[in-house]
Order: structure tokens, then C-alpha cells, then sequence
């Protein structure tokens, strides 16, 4: 599938890599961002407080995003120690990376908005640049929509597990940690067996259905 769409629409295939590394670039810049301003020089030290994408990517997890549509960036080293509150901190530093995602769907959407009410003053865009424009507009929004849900599901190593993390005892979520890296190898086995699609993408897609649908009436009542 994969070489069949790098043959038939090299041009998508640019656009949609482009797309995935502001998502990931995005995702990784919050979480860095707001482990700073909680005190942990840790983000800093290690080069991540940059929109160079070249700082987030993980080779392996990249290879599989483009192969199998899942996959991973470098994670941002974090400690906690820094924090006030540990649990409260981390949460926080964890959350900052699907809401920064969320953020950006909205800042594209308003875009798109006063691009639509633009064209439709002044006329200088044919049918075609504005289809092009709703495409990437759509592909760009649909994606950061599906790395917020994704990773706020509450699976370890994902950042839910971090936000859930405030909410249940101490002992539980130490224990919840200790087994991060086996919930990551499971989750590379079922991406690569394509099962991935089957059990959590289902479940991404109805939420980002839920989450679509009134963002796009919204958008409709504006222009």
C-alpha cells in the first residue's frame, strides 16, 4: 500500500509527511514548553525547546508512521523532581502535547475561515486553489484531531496515563509506570500487525467524529 501511494501521488505523500512532522514537532514542543515553566531545565538541556523537527523524530517511530500510519516521536526527557507537585506536574507536561494538537486543528480552522471570507470579497482564487486549500485545511486538522485523542487514551506509555495519574492513588499509578514498556511493545505489535486499525483506530475515529462534527457546523455558520 505504501509504495503504491508513493507511486501514484508522491506529491500527497510530501504533503502528508510534512503534515505529521508540525503534529509531532507541535506535540513535543508543548511538552517541553511546559515542563520549563514548571522548573525542569532538563527540556532545555537537551535541545527540545525548538520547532526543528529534526529534534523530535524518533527514527524507528517515524519509518512506522509512513508505513503504517502509527508511530511515535523522541520523547521529551523530563524530571519531575523539579515540579511542586510530581503527579500534578506531569500531568500537566504530559496534557501539553494533545491539547497543543488541538490548538493547532482550531488556529487552521480560523485560518481557513478568513481565507474562505477572503476569496469570496475579492474573487482572486479560482475553484481549484480552493479545493487544494480545503484538502490540506481538512488532512492537517483530522491529523492533530487524531494525535490529541490518541494520546489521551490512558494506556501507558501515552500521555493519558500521565493526566490519569492525578486522579487514582499513588501506589496504582508507580505500578502503572513500572510496566510503561511492555504497553509499548504491545502497542508496536499490534501496529505492525495491522490489528492496531482494528482496536484503537475504530475507537480514534469515533472520537474525532464526535469532535469533527460540531467544529465543522460551526466553521459553516462563520462563512
Amino acid at each position: 500500500m505504501f509504495l503504491q501511494n508513493l507511486i501514484e501521488s508522491p506529491i500527497r505523500l510530501l504533503i502528508n509527511a510534512a503534515i505529521t512532522l508540525i503534529a509531532l514537532t507541535g506535540h513535543e514542543l508543548a511538552h517541553a514548553w511546559v515542563s520549563t515553566k514548571l522548573g525542569d531545565p532538563t527540556p532545555r538541556m537537551q535541545g527540545r525547546l525548538t520547532i526543528n523537527p529534526l529534534a523530535h523524530l524518533d527514527p524507528v517511530g517515524t519509518i512506522l508512521m509512513i508505513l503504517t500510519g502509527f508511530g511515535w516521536a523522541k520523547p521529551v526527557g523530563i524530571n519531575p523532581m523539579y515540579y511542586k507537585n510530581v503527579k500534578k506536574g506531569t500531568a500537566l507536561t504530559a496534557a501539553a502535547g494533545p491539547l497543543a494538537n488541538l490548538l493547532m486543528s482550531i488556529i487552521m480552522f480560523v485560518l481557513y475561515a478568513l481565507f474562505i471570507i477572503v476569496v469570496y470579497k475579492t474573487g482572486l482564487v479560482n475553484a481549484s486553489v480552493i479545493s487544494a486549500v480545503q484538502s490540506f485545511v481538512i488532512t492537517f486538522a483530522v491529523r492533530n484531531l487524531c494525535f490529541m485523542v490518541f494520546n489521551f487514551i490512558p494506556i501507558p506509555p501515552l500521555d493519558g496515563s500521565k493526566v490519569l495519574g492525578v486522579l487514582i492513588p499513588d501506589r496504582a499509578y508507580y505500578t502503572m509506570l513500572r510496566y510503561e514498556r511492555y504497553s509499548m511493545l504491545l502497542i508496536m505489535l499490534l501496529s505492525l500487525s495491522g490489528a492496531f486499525s482494528t482496536i484503537i483506530g475504530t475507537g480514534v475515529n469515533i472520537a474525532v467524529n464526535a469532535i469533527w462534527t460540531p467544529i465543522m457546523h460551526i466553521l459553516q455558520m462563520v462563512i
